[in-house]
């Protein structure tokens, strides 16, 4: 019996891709398959992305056993941070004075540092490893993450396109510009930072079977059904909490988490609106206005959704699909709720000539209902409600449904009580929530943008807006939608004059 395992561990996203629809078995931080050692058990072994270097002990006996297969000739496969895991080290010191290195398990001979890119890719293959045989073409996938500079002696694999790097444009030639897939020496330890590469390659595909001389694809398949089923009972990674079967919805209710800036908390209020309604037994969609899809993945971590092709929401050149095929393709689906995350302020890019180019827009082209939130850490309560009040009324001015305003890291329950009136008086919104501030010892593990524990982040989102937010009444605001039009600059000038 072929046995190809999958690591399901804190910090890891195993729901992120289909990983070709190869896994039959799931492996934990004990490194053992039914009671045996995976080295004994298992024909190949993939480690998916997400947050393993900051998350998990280096030591892990799952580790040991990573080792032992790439001793004995056995196919690993490392997305992103698994291949990070399989590297010699990793500085995951961005935006800190000097590096953070971990140290990875050195089969890999490549050193990883801060390098963000977030784009579909299409990738250059070199001949070094028996996975890319016969790989005569550009393979296909996407980039998205926050350390993925590759640097090092091991033989390549693949060269990115990756056309926008740390925020910005950088590769108008379209040249093959990112080291972004190398092997061991002997081609069966395999890391790349190309996410889904195994589900659109089929020939890579083909290449891993033949190379297992796995003679029945059909049990390989069916197993894998119940992998995919084990991985969608449990919100999370070894949280324990089950996720109930409901009846689904006839079609999806989507909701936009907008804001007035950003460090607004955006993507912590998202993600622990998308762990409690998968609790409920919901099935979630996320999305991210502008390509910085990055901010969805601790969400997915909790749904263990994968990273549709429709999850960044197209502005401008920026991000993968438009708005209107995004809501036909949502709308045909088995999601029963969409949350979608802005881009900074909603109105940021408003008035830029191309259009859309804010989350207001997009808002706007489907009559889509928002709650806007405001982090009051920087000018305090009174300043983000005012602020607030100003956002919604224009808002309310290209039509666009503000169902509630939500204040954030709010540290003064009275000053709190005292702005909900004026909030209420000067908008018409009834519904003015909040969430307290988040206190932590080591804050460094909560910031999506610079490093994050997708274990520890998710926990405490989760945590926290189930204990401050009625979420039978963040159902209620969720709407069916249909595309309607894209506005033209000349009428979003109008409108703001």
């Amino acid at each position: 019996m072929t046995k190809i395992g999958l690591a399901y561990i804190n910090g890891a996203v195993p729901g992120f891709e289909d990983f070709g629809n190869l896994p039959t078995d799931i492996v934990k931080e004990n490194g053992l398959v039914n009671g045996n050692k995976a080295s004994d058990e298992l024909d190949a072994l993939i480690i998916p992305g997400g947050t393993l270097i900051e998350s998990n002990d280096i030591n892990m006996p799952l580790n040991r056993e990573i080792k032992k297969m790439a001793k004995d000739g056995k196919p690993i496969i490392g997305i992103c941070a698994g291949f990070q895991l399989l590297s010699n080290q990793i500085d995951i010191g961005r935006k800190s004075p000097v590096p953070i290195v971990k140290d990875g398990l050195g089969i890999i001979d490549v050193n990883f540092s801060p390098l963000i890119t977030s784009d579909r890719v299409k990738a250059k293959v070199y001949n070094n490893s028996f996975l890319v045989k016969n790989q005569k073409e550009d393979v296909d996938g996407f980039h998205t993450h926050t350390y993925g500079k590759v640097e090092g002696d091991a033989k390549p694999l693949f060269y990115s396109k990756v056309q926008r790097m740390n925020y910005g444009d950088t590769n108008e030639k379209g040249d093959y510009n990112i080291f972004s897939g190398a092997c061991n020496d002997d081609g069966n330890v395999i890391g790349t930072m190309i996410h889904g590469i195994l589900d659109e390659n089929q020939v890579l595909v083909d290449n891993l079977l033949e190379r297992i001389d796995a003679a029945d694809t059909d049990e390989i398949y069916n197993r894998n059904g119940k992998v995919k089923k084990f991985l969608r009972s449990e919100v999370g990674i070894n949280t324990g909490i089950e996720i109930p079967e409901i009846t689904p919805n006839k079609r999806p209710k989507y909701l936009m988490i907008g804001s007035n800036g950003s460090d607004s908390g955006k993507t912590f209020i998202l993600t622990g609106l998308a762990g409690a309604l998968t609790r409920r037994g919901y099935k979630v969609a996320l999305l991210k206005v502008g390509p910085d899809v990055r901010d969805i993945i601790p969400g997915l971590y909790l749904t263990k959704g994968k990273m549709e092709e429709f999850a960044s929401v197209k502005i401008g050149h920026l991000g993968w699909a438009d708005i209107e095929s995004t809501i036909a393709t949502l709308n045909s689906s088995d999601y029963d709720i969409v949350l979608i995350e802005g881009v900074m302020s909603v109105f940021t890019g408003l008035l830029n000539e191309k259009v859309p180019y804010s989350a207001a827009e997009i808002a706007m082209s489907s009559n889509i209902p928002m709650i806007l939130a405001s982090g009051v850490n920087k000018g305090g309560i009174e300043s983000a409600a005012i602020d607030l009040v100003s956002h919604a009324n224009m808002l309310k001015k290209f039509g666009v449904s503000v169902e509630a305003m939500l204040l954030n890291k709010v540290y003064n329950d009275d000053i709190f009580d005292n702005v909900v009136p004026y909030i209420k008086n000067n908008t018409g919104v009834e519904n003015v929530l909040k969430l307290p501030k988040l206190k932590s010892a080591d804050m460094r593990g909560f910031i999506p943008e610079v490093e994050i524990r997708y274990e520890l982040f998710t926990s405490h989102a989760m945590e926290l807006v189930e204990n401050n937010l009625d979420i039978d009444l963040i159902l209620t605001m969720a709407r069916e939608v249909e595309f309607d039009r894209i506005y033209s600059f000349e009428e979003i000038k109008s409108r703001v004059i």
